[in-house]
């Protein structure tokens, strides 16, 4: 049994979601490939239609592990700056709330993730269910991704603006770097009802690089239920 009917079995909503944002991709797109499981999955979905359907289209990947993905599976694949735009992008999120506005990189690619969906002409995120929130950070960290030059002195800076810090570290105690070679604080807020304030202030900390938080990069939001899908088209305005 291979890795998609596994993951059909064991996580039939996320397998449900990556299937339905797989079928968007057409011949002769340039398409965004993110990072995380559920990226991962609608990857190797693509990889099953490039197989099976002759489907022929270029990847721009989010991150080296996504790079890799894709390459095992025979992908054809460009880096961002050899291409001038993006048909479409395809990506997961750890949260989205109401209007759209998303948290995302616990799979640690939020600046190179942010990058590519910006230059997508059609941008698709991809989640289940439970990743709908009313309060963006509700139910997980803001990852945070900062120079590892004065690390600790970021992390003071960001505690004095409200937040309970963690820098990110491996299962061997050494720091997670990011592929750009930064690093990341996961930051919890207790109250968080202005997320694009809050990401203002955040920015402005010397030694912050970028934040989690995605504001208008979602044009449509297909979400996985175990039994169906269902897509949310943004308005115009997010």
């Amino acid at each position: 049994m291979g890795q998609v009917d596994v993951m059909s079995e064991r996580d039939p909503a996320k397998y449900q979601a990556a299937l339905s944002a797989a079928a968007l991709v057409k011949s002769g797109m340039v398409v965004g490939l993110g990072s995380g499981t559920t990226a991962s999955l609608t990857i190797r979905l693509l990889g099953d239609r490039r197989n099976h359907e002759a489907l022929d289209f270029v990847g721009v990947p989010t991150s080296t592990a996504t790079a890799e993905l894709a390459q095992s599976l025979a992908i054809p694949l460009r880096e961002l700056d050899e291409v001038d735009s993006l048909d479409l992008n395809l990506d997961g999120a750890d949260e989205v709330d109401s209007r759209f506005r998303m948290i995302k990189g616990r799979g640690g690619a939020l600046l190179r993730e942010k990058i590519v969906v910006s230059s997508a002409r059609r941008k698709v995120t991809i989640i289940t269910a439970e990743k709908r929130v009313e309060r963006l950070g509700a139910t997980m960290p803001l990852p945070v991704e900062v120079s590892l030059f004065g690390l600790k002195h970021t992390e003071a800076q960001l505690k004095r603006l409200g937040a309970s810090t963690s820098i990110r570290t491996q299962s061997d105690g050494t720091l997670s770097l990011t592929d750009g070679g930064n690093g990341i604080i996961d930051c919890r807020f207790a109250a968080n009802d202005d997320p694009e304030s809050l990401d203002l202030r955040l920015r402005r900390v010397a030694g912050v690089l970028d934040t989690g938080f995605f504001f208008g990069l979602c044009d449509l939001l297909v979400v996985g239920y175990a039994d169906r899908v269902e897509q949310f088209e943004a308005p115009p305005h997010v």
